[in-house]
């Protein structure tokens, strides 16, 4: 595994937490209309940028074995 390559499934990892938490936030009934909508909105576009990077790091990562 290059270093390039760990960079991107660390930050992967942060992203999926940051979103996780985001929307496991939801459920707090103090939550307020704003606040879902901008928790939710924010924690779907993380976990969605953190399975993406993951899969592009996965996909360098093979490419760079059969080299």
């Amino acid at each position: 595994m290059t270093y390039g390559v760990a960079i991107m499934y660390l930050v992967a990892a942060v992203l999926g937490v940051a979103g996780l938490l985001m929307l496991l936030r939801l459920r707090s009934p103090r939550v307020t209309e704003r606040q879902v909508y901008a928790y939710r909105m924010v924690g779907i576009m993380a976990a969605s940028a953190a399975i993406v990077l993951a899969m592009s790091a996965t996909a360098m990562w093979q490419w760079s074995l059969t080299e």
